[in-house]
């Protein structure tokens, strides 16, 4: 027994064996007539189907090349008005922030680290030698 295809390319071209198979061989088995026109009505739907389906994958890279362009465009127009908002009222108004922009509130003021001073480790009496 043929083993069975799992590919979508793989049972379609079984499919279209059997259909053109069973054409060839319709006078020997006309009992079987109903179910070789449906076959034959699958198989003539399922390549219509799978040209619509490669016309629908390059429309939708199409269409995802177009959108990627788009939002590239939208956040520089977006970056443009902005900085046009900024320079308007101005960078240290809260207003700002109503359009996605970060007011300038200053600079933190730096805290005065102080420098740890070495210390010496205390003397021990295995580090202390006696003098003769």
């Amino acid at each position: 027994m043929p083993r069975r295809e799992t590919r979508k390319a793989a049972i379609l071209g079984d499919l279209l064996n059997l259909s053109v198979t069973m054409e060839a061989n319709k006078e020997e088995l006309s009992d079987l007539e109903p179910f070789r026109l449906k076959l034959t009505g699958i198989v003539a739907q399922t390549l219509e189907v799978g040209k619509e389906q490669a016309a629908l994958q390059a429309s939708k890279q199409e269409s995802s090349k177009k959108l990627r362009r788009l939002l590239i465009e939208g956040m520089s127009v977006a970056n443009v008005l902005r900085k046009g908002v900024r320079s308007h009222y101005g960078p240290q108004e809260e207003k700002v922030a109503e359009f996605g922009v970060q007011p300038f509130r200053g600079r933190r003021a730096k805290t005065a680290t102080e420098k740890p001073t070495p210390t010496t480790p205390p003397a021990t009496a295995d580090s202390v030698t006696p003098d003769p």
